[in-house]
């Protein structure tokens, strides 16, 4: 659906202009991030004119929570897919949610407001989807902790998760630096930090 670079748009042929203008709009995520949404410049992908794409979405707000919302499904499929978190082992939800945020950087942002924050305060589709992201990580905790610190523990989780996410995205790490063996390091960090059960009561 995107064009050659400084040629004309391509025009559009099949059915489904939703998703296409969907698809482009991810393509200029990935160019530009957040801030390169542009409904007239997603239509001129695709081959249409800008008031074709609003019989699709109300506006610019609609289309980045359509974004956002196609991001934390996948971002939760990603999630799903990891290896299973054997006695509450936590890296490989981690590595999947981090692996994740490096292949779609632009999304990534999006889908966390950058630039529509007020569009997706409002939105219970993003609240939702947000939540099953996080419950992936609360599940993981379920076998290592009692029930009370759960919430806690997982909010720990997910805001080193994101936080490293957002630093791997922004380059803010040695250019030598193997990102994966980076990202397993932190995770061990944090389990370390996390005893079970039967450790907090051998200290006692």
């Amino acid at each position: 659906m995107t064009t050659a670079e400084n040629g004309p748009p391509a025009r559009y042929h099949h059915g489904d202009l939703r998703n296409a203008l969907l698809e482009a709009g991810r393509v200029l995520l990935e160019e530009g991030g957040p801030s390169a949404l542009s409904i007239r410049e997603i239509a001129r992908r695709v081959g249409v004119s800008a008031p074709a794409a609003y019989h699709h979405f109300s506006g610019l707000d609609d289309i980045a929570v359509a974004l956002a919302e196609q991001g934390f499904a996948e971002l939760a499929e990603r999630l799903q897919a990891a290896p299973s978190n054997v006695n509450g082992q936590l890296a490989p939800a981690g590595m999947a949610y981090i692996a994740f945020a490096r292949d779609n950087p632009g999304l990534y942002r999006l889908m966390f407001g950058e630039g529509f924050g007020g569009a997706f305060a409002a939105d219970d589709r993003i609240r939702a989807l947000r939540s099953q992201a996080y419950e992936v990580l609360k599940d993981g905790l379920s076998r290592r902790l009692p029930a009370g610190e759960i919430g806690t523990a997982a909010l720990f989780l997910w805001s080193l998760t994101h936080g490293l996410a957002l630093l791997m995205i922004d380059g803010q790490f040695d250019p030598g630096t193997d990102p994966d063996a980076l990202v397993a390091a932190v995770l061990r960090l944090s389990g370390k930090g996390l005893p079970t059960s039967a450790e907090r009561t051998d200290s006692v």
